[in-house]
C-alpha cells in the first residue's frame, strides 16, 4: 500500500515547487484490479487542492490515460504528441488543479504547458469526462480504522466525513472543472455515488477466543458499522458454485499467518449462532455485502466465544496432504468451535461460497446440538379473516422455493394481510417442553436469482439491492428481508412442504400432495430430487441429501437420527401437515407459471386449515 502516515496532524501537505506529488490523507490506499482500497485514520480530503494534489488522484489519471493509450483513443490529441510522459500528466494533473477554481482562460497564465491542453476545449472536456467515468468505474472502498478514537461511537459523523464528504467534492470538483475548461453550466445534474460506494468502521476487538491459535485473530479489525450506497452492481470473479464443503482433518488456522492490514472480520450472528468471517482484500466486495445478508453481530455479542470461524481468502499452500480440500471446515471438538477456510483464487470468488460456508457452520453446530437444519423458506402468513399458518417449504437450490413465495406475495391485499419472512434459505427446528415443533431462521437477507423473479421485482427493491454478475447467467440480487428479530423469535410450525420443481401434475399428481406417514414423507425429503437450475454446475436432474449439501451430507449419520425423530413429531397428533409441492419450476415454460399456480394452491390450503 501506498503510505501517507507521515503527514502533518492536518493532513494536507502543500504542493512543493519541485512538482512533487504528496498525499493527502492521513491512511493508504491499493489499487488491486478493478477495486480501489483507502484506509483512513480520521479523515478524508476537505478541498479540490488535496483531492487533485493527491497521489491517488494522479495514479487514476496516470492509469486513465494508460488506458486511453491502450486503445489508442482521439482523445490523446489533448496532448498534442505522441510520447506521453509523467510531466505530461503532470501538467494535465496541475491544469485541473486551477480549472477547479477559475476560468480557462486564466488558467493559460499560470500553468505551462496548459496551452497545449486547452487548445480544443471541447476535446478536454471529453477527456474530463473519461478521467471521472474511469474513477467510477472500480469498486471503491474506505475502512476507517483508526483505533483508540472510539470512531464506532459516532457512525454518522465518521461516515459524513468520509463518504459524504468524499461524494460531493469529487461531483464539485468535476462539475467546476468543465464548467471552467468550456464556459457552459450544465442545465442536468445527475447525483450519482462518485465517492466511495462502501465505508466501513473495522476496529480490533479483544474477541474471547481460546489460547493458542485463535489469538492471532485479535489483530485483524472486526467491522462495527457499515455504510453503502445502493444499487450496488458488482462483477466477481466468478458466478457459480460447485461441489460442498469438504470436513478437513487438520485445523486450517494452524498454518495461516494473517497480515491485519489485507483483512477484516464481518461478525455475523446466524440464527442463535455467533459466527466471525474473515475476509482477505481480494475479496472485500463480497465480503462487505454480507451486510445484505446477515446481522451484524453487536459488542455484548463479541464477549462470549464465538460458535464459528470462516477465514476466506487464506493462502493456497494451506492445503495440503491433510487438507486435501480447497474448500472445508474442521470441527475443534475441545475448543467447541467449528473452522471453514477457502483459498484465494478467482475460482472461489462467488458470493455462494461465502453464504454457503457460513450456514454449513451453522447446520453442523445445530445437528450436534440435536436441532434439525433445513434448506428452505420459513415463512408466517397472516390472512384476512384471522387466519395465520407457519409454513416450511425445504428443497435444493432453483426449486421454486422463494419463487412460489414471490407469486404468494403478488396475490395481493384482496387474501393477504402480511407475511413474515422467518428463513429465506436456511434455519433450524427445535421440539419445545410441549412437544411442538418451533423454526428458527438464520439470514435477515435473501440471496436470489434475478431471472426467477416476478418481472418487476428486482426493480422495485433495487434501491436497497447489491447485484451481482447482472450480465452473465445466474445473475444474484442480495436484498435485505427481514429483522433479526423475526429470525431468532421461534415460530411453531403448521405446514412442511417440499419443493418439487420436476414432475407435472395431473389427476394423480395434484399440484400439493399430502404425506399420509412418516415414512413416506421422509423418504421423498431424504432423496432431494431437484431439476438443476444452474445455480450451481450441475445440471439435469439431481439427488442430494435431504437437499442440503451444507452440514447433512457430511454428518449422515447424526443427521439421520436426528431427522427420524423430527419427522416422526412432524406427525404426532396429525396437526402439521406434511406434503409435496410441484412447482415446476425446472420444467421448460412453466419458470413463472408454476411458482404462481403453486401460490393459488398453497392459498387454498392455508384457507381450509
Amino acid at each position: 500500500m501506498k503510505n501517507l502516515d507521515t503527514l502533518p496532524s492536518s493532513g494536507v501537505m502543500s504542493k512543493s515547487q519541485d512538482n512533487k506529488r504528496l498525499p493527502v490523507m492521513n491512511g493508504c490506499f491499493k489499487i488491486t484490479g478493478k477495486k480501489i482500497f483507502i484506509r483512513l485514520k480520521n479523515r478524508v480530503c476537505d478541498t479540490p487542492e488535496e483531492l487533485l494534489g493527491s497521489e491517488l488522484c494522479f495514479e487514476i489519471v496516470k492509469r486513465a490515460v494508460q488506458d486511453l493509450m491502450r486503445r489508442n483513443s482521439i482523445l490523446l490529441n489533448v496532448f498534442g504528441k505522441k510520447e506521453i510522459d509523467e510531466d505530461s500528466i503532470q501538467c494535465a494533473v496541475e491544469t485541473l488543479q486551477f480549472l477547479a477554481k477559475m476560468h480557462a482562460d486564466l488558467v493559460l497564465k499560470v500553468v505551462s504547458g496548459a496551452d497545449v491542453l486547452l487548445k480544443d476545449r471541447v476535446l478536454f472536456n471529453d477527456f474530463v469526462e473519461h478521467l471521472y467515468n474511469y474513477w467510477r468505474r472500480f469498486d471503491r472502498f474506505i475502512v476507517c480504522d483508526s483505533e483508540g478514537d472510539a470512531l464506532d461511537k459516532r457512525p454518522f459523523r465518521t461516515f459524513n466525513e468520509t463518504i459524504e464528504n468524499l461524494t460531493h467534492l469529487v461531483r464539485k470538483v468535476y462539475r467546476d472543472i468543465q464548467e471552467n475548461a468550456v464556459n457552459n453550466h450544465p442545465r442536468i445534474y445527475r447525483q450519482v455515488s462518485a465517492g466511495a460506494q462502501i465505508a466501513t468502521i473495522a476496529l480490533p476487538k479483544n474477541i474471547s477466543y481460546p489460547e493458542g491459535i485463535y489469538r492471532k485473530l485479535n489483530s485483524i479489525p472486526v467491522i462495527r458499522q457499515i455504510l453503502l450506497y445502493p444499487p450496488l452492481v458488482l462483477n466477481p470473479p466468478m458466478n457459480k458454485r460447485k461441489g460442498k464443503f469438504e470436513r478437513m482433518n487438520q485445523n486450517p488456522l494452524e498454518r495461516v499467518e494473517f497480515k491485519k492490514d489485507e483483512w477484516l472480520c464481518y461478525p455475523t450472528k446466524v440464527g442463535s449462532l455467533l459466527i466471525l468471517v474473515y475476509f482477505h482484500e481480494k475479496f472485500f466486495e463480497l465480503g462487505l455485502s454480507l451486510c445484505n445478508l446477515f446481522e451484524l453481530a453487536g459488542d455484548e455479542d463479541l464477549k462470549r466465544k464465538p460458535d464459528g470461524i470462516y477465514a476466506f481468502g487464506v493462502p493456497d499452500e494451506l492445503f495440503s496432504e491433510a487438507n486435501p480440500a480447497p474448500n472445508g471446515f474442521y470441527e475443534d471438538v475441545q475448543n467447541g468451535m467449528m473452522v471453514g477456510a477457502i483459498p484465494n483464487r478467482d475460482e472461489f470468488g462467488y458470493f455462494g461460497y461465502l453464504k454457503k460456508m457460513i450456514l454449513t457452520l451453522h447446520n453442523v453446530r445445530k445437528i450436534k446440538d440435536g436441532k434439525m437444519p433445513f434448506h428452505g423458506a420459513l415463512v408466517k402468513v397472516f390472512l384476512k379473516g384471522d387466519k395465520q399458518a407457519t409454513l416450511l417449504m425445504m428443497g435444493d437450490s432453483g426449486a421454486g422455493k422463494s419463487e412460489t413465495l414471490e407469486a404468494f406475495r403478488e396475490l395481493g391485499e384482496e387474501y393477504i394481510q402480511d407475511i413474515i419472512v422467518i428463513a429465506d434459505d436456511m434455519g433450524s427446528l427445535e421440539i419445545n417442553s410441549k412437544g411442538e415443533v418451533i423454526g428458527y431462521g438464520t439470514e435477515t437477507g435473501a440471496f436470489l436469482r434475478l431471472d426467477d423473479l416476478q418481472p418487476g421485482y428486482a426493480l422495485g427493491q433495487i434501491d436497497r439491492a447489491i447485484i451481482m454478475s447482472p450480465n452473465q447467467v445466474n445473475a444474484r440480487i442480495i436484498l435485505p428481508v427481514t429483522t433479526f428479530d423475526n429470525v431468532i423469535k421461534g415460530h411453531k410450525v403448521d405446514f412442511v412442504l417440499y419443493a418439487n420443481n420436476y414432475e407435472d401434475i395431473d389427476e394423480d399428481h395434484p399440484i400439493i400432495d399430502r404425506f399420509k406417514n412418516a415414512d413416506d414423507a421422509i423418504k421423498t425429503f431424504r432423496e432431494g430430487m431437484v431439476m438443476s437450475k444452474g445455480t450451481t454446475t450441475t445440471t439435469g436432474l439431481v439427488h442430494t441429501y435431504f437437499a442440503n449439501v451444507f452440514g447433512p451430507v457430511q454428518y449422515k449419520e447424526d443427521h439421520e437420527a436426528v431427522a427420524k425423530k423430527y419427522f416422526e413429531a412432524f406427525f404426532k397428533d396429525n396437526t402439521i401437515f406434511v406434503g409435496q409441492m410441484r412447482t415446476r419450476l425446472g420444467m421448460s415454460g412453466w419458470e413463472r407459471k408454476g411458482p404462481e399456480e403453486s401460490a393459488k394452491e398453497l392459498l387454498k390450503l392455508i384457507q381450509s386449515k
